[in-house]
């Protein structure tokens, strides 16, 4: 069977204003350094999610691995894509797994993928026309924004268990992003990460027991969902803090795809079903072993723009290697030995970067704040997901992520529609 990608040139040589296009690819050699270069784009945003989620590492990234290839699969390799842990999915999942165990997270997750992937086919028939109108940028931002900010207390929480190492791994990650170009820089948390490592290797906080008995080679652990019809009141009760999470992972999908079209073809935007739908298939297989949900990954997005190499053979090459490092455990045990204050440094930054992020979808599609129903609908999201608000119906549970979603919602085109009909607009 002959592999769907046309040799670029010679395949050993890039000009300066050369595009290597999605169905382009260069020496195998090549390729295989730059799918490594994706590995290491992806790497420290991904194994951070089942660190901080107590997930196993090895799980996550085998998985990540199986939904990329799936990914590529799905969408023709026409849309070059990285599918990582999605840091959407660490409050619900924390909050899941202190409630009701890790079981009901990952039908959480389960819940989640079935649902993205329903949407996916609702977009391949009908377009994305309806998603722009059901969540404008003043709302999606506002959903983005309160899970990132609703993180605060964890980061604290880490940060104070081993202040003096979470202050160096905050400087090295604040330094590493100002003081390196290219790749380097966009790496600060995973450099920041390595340097805290160190002081707290320095320190004497760190166990290495765990390292030495683990294997090099050998399946990681897998975790299949809680059945929700032996402890419905449980597996139930947690799932309404997942639901949002939907709705941020269609904002993180749609605009990853506006991004690849800017710097590739317009025609990738007609893939957007697609790529719900392979995203979401990704997030239930993941969720039926034992691995946090995906997301389309920005990181690798930064590699392409630097290298203007869109190649999917490059992310072949970059899920093959995350499968081959999820089967060995030694790998998943060094990184669990990633210290507490390491955590919290890294957190403090990464959560509140994830609320900023909300506040750049604001600002890059101009939200005029003057207007009332943009302040209410901001305003109220935010202080119900910072302050983490949580309403009890029986045996559900709603918290300040899931409230603060259908703030934002409702609010927006309740506002709207009164407006418009008062005449106040």
């Amino acid at each position: 069977m002959a592999l769907p990608w046309t040799l670029h040139g010679d395949g050993k040589t890039v000009g300066a204003q050369d595009v290597v296009g999605p169905g382009e690819r260069l020496s195998w050699p090549l390729t295989i350094g730059i799918g490594s270069q994706h590995v290491v784009a992806m790497f420290g945003a991904t194994f951070l999610v089942p660190l901080l989620t107590d997930f196993p590492p090895s799980t996550t990234l085998l998985f990540s691995g199986l939904g990329t290839l799936l990914f590529l699969l799905i969408t023709g390799n026409k849309l070059p894509s990285y599918l990582g842990s999605s840091f959407a999915f660490i409050a619900p999942i924390t909050a899941a797994t202190a409630s009701a165990g890790m079981g009901s997270a990952l039908f959480g997750i389960l819940v989640v993928g079935a649902l993205l992937a329903l949407v996916g086919v609702i977009v391949q028939l009908t377009g994305t026309g309806w998603i722009d109108r059901l969540m404008p940028p003043i709302v999606s931002g506002a959903i983005v924004a309160l899970i990132g900010f609703n993180l605060a207390p964890v980061a604290k929480a880490n940060f104070d268990k081993a202040p003096l190492t979470a202050l160096i791994t905050l400087v090295a990650v604040i330094l590493c992003t100002v003081l390196f170009r290219g790749i380097l820089g966009r790496l600060s948390i995973f450099l920041g990460v390595l340097v805290g490592y160190v002081a707290a290797v320095f320190f004497g906080e760190v166990d290495f027991s765990r390292v030495a008995e683990a294997a090099w080679i050998g399946l990681p652990p897998f975790t299949a969902p809680a059945n929700p019809f032996e402890n419905p009141a449980a597996v139930f009760g947690v799932l309404p803090a997942f639901l949002p999470v939907v709705l941020v992972l269609i904002a993180e999908n749609v605009g990853h795809i506006k991004g690849v079209a800017q710097m590739t073809d317009a025609k990738v935007n007609r893939l957007t079903g697609r790529a719900l739908l392979a995203d979401g298939l990704a997030t239930m297989l993941a969720g039926f072993g034992g691995g946090s949900g995906t997301t389309t990954y920005g990181e690798n997005i930064g590699v392409m723009a630097a290298t203007r190499i869109y190649s999917t053979a490059a992310y072949w090459v970059a899920g093959i290697v995350a499968i081959l490092l999820g089967l060995s455990p030694k790998v998943g045990a060094i990184i669990f030995t990633i210290p507490d204050g390491v955590l919290g440094g890294v957190t403090t930054a990464l959560y509140g970067l994830i609320g900023v992020i909300g506040v750049k979808i604001w600002l890059d599609n101009k939200v005029d704040f003057s207007k009332p129903v943009n302040q209410f609908t901001a305003a109220t999201a935010l202080i119900i997901g910072i302050a983490d608000f949580t309403l009890n119906a029986g045996t559900l549970s709603f918290n300040g992520i899931a409230l603060g979603t259908v703030a934002a919602i409702v609010i927006y085109h309740l506002m709207t529609w009164l407006a418009r009909v008062r005449g106040t607009a």
